[in-house]
Order: C-alpha cells, then sequence, then structure tokens
C-alpha cells in the first residue's frame, strides 16, 4: 500500500459505563501510532436493565462480567469496581463530544473512565462533567450550553450512526465495514490491519 496515502478510517462505538470499553480504550489510543489508521471515536450509550428489572440468569451473566473484566485490569494496574447503579451517561457522553472540540478528548477519555471505575465521578452529573473538563483545560461553561444545544444534535446524529451501522454493544470497532466486537478482539483488528498492509 502507498505509504503517502490517507489513513484509513477506523470506527470506535464507546460508552464511559462499559468496563470492557475501557480495556479497549488505552490500545485504541495506540492504534494510530502503530498502524496507518484514524480511529473515529463515537458515542454511543449502552442501554443496560437495574437490579430487580433483570432475570436471575441475567443478575449472574453481569456479576461475572465485572470478574472478568477485572481479571484484565488487575496486570495493567487498572482499578474496576462495579456502579452502584445503572447510569445514563448521555451528559459524559456529550462531554466526549465537546472535548473532541476542545482539543483534549483523550485526558478526558482516560480520567473519565479512570474515575468512573473508582467510583470517584458520577458520569449523569452535568456539573460534575464540567468540573473534569475544566481540568482538562475546557470551558465548563461552554460545555453547558453545549450540552443543552448543539451538543444533543451532534449526539442524536451519534446515536443514528450506530443505528446505521447495527451497533448492538460496545466496545465495537468497524474497520471496512466489518465489526469487532469486545476488548479481547483488538488481536483479530490488528491482525486484519496487518494482512492489509497497514502497518507502520
Amino acid at each position: 500500500m502507498d505509504a503517502a496515502a490517507p489513513p484509513e478510517e477506523i470506527k470506535l462505538y464507546f460508552d464511559y459505563k462499559s468496563p470492557f470499553a475501557f480495556l479497549a480504550s488505552g490500545p485504541a489510543f495506540d492504534l494510530d501510532r502503530r498502524f496507518r489508521v484514524r480511529v473515529r471515536w463515537i458515542p454511543y450509550q449502552l442501554r443496560i436493565k437495574g437490579k430487580g428489572e433483570r432475570s436471575q440468569n441475567s443478575e449472574w451473566k453481569a456479576k461475572y462480567s465485572y470478574l472478568d473484566a477485572r481479571r484484565f485490569a488487575t496486570p495493567r494496574g487498572l482499578v474496576i469496581k462495579g456502579p452502584r447503579k445503572v447510569y445514563d451517561t448521555e451528559p459524559a457522553l456529550i462531554g466526549a463530544l465537546f472535548a473532541m472540540h476542545a482539543g483534549c478528548f483523550q485526558r478526558y477519555t482516560e480520567e473519565a473512565y479512570a474515575r468512573f471505575f473508582r467510583r470517584e465521578l458520577e458520569l449523569d452529573v452535568p456539573t460534575a462533567i464540567a468540573a473534569l473538563l475544566a481540568e482538562c483545560g475546557a470551558s465548563a461553561f461552554e460545555y453547558e450550553a453545549f450540552l443543552a444545544g448543539e451538543g444533543a444534535r451532534e449526539y442524536a446524529r451519534c446515536v443514528a450512526e450506530a443505528e446505521a451501522d447495527h451497533v448492538f454493544g460496545v466496545p465495537l470497532f468497524l474497520f471496512r465495514d466489518e465489526p469487532f466486537w469486545g476488548h479481547d478482539r483488538l488481536p483479530l483488528l490488528e491482525a486484519c490491519l496487518r494482512e492489509s498492509g497497514l502497518e507502520r
């Protein structure tokens, strides 16, 4: 492949309340250094039932999922504590879009994931998201205006794009219309990128 060709796009659908999206985030930030690709992060909120709304089997599965996530997280020095409730992460996901415009997306994302899974950040509280954005060098005041206006519209376009891409969970990578779901599918994605001649 022509080394001067523009990088190919990989879509990455993510949600800050997903422990597996958290596990995928670090390697995802490194993809464009290792391959001639550009990762386009697209916020997509998981719709999760709360306790009392799930079957007993689903409760067991949810408990196991966090156990499994911690197995992967601990060797990497990451902390993953199960959340105390089901979060509406729209304020945080619109915060991600704002951080992209403000040029602090990676720092915001790293902090949002780490703090949420240490139970130090409420993803559904706009003032908490505004404070985090301010720490990252963005304007808390402008975020609040963005949240109620253009941010909500931009997020709705992301949701529509996810539906068109048949997104059913996160993290979901999409390369040349081929989906790779889950942080543990990253080796398969990377093999595909190598076979496509995109390794740097």
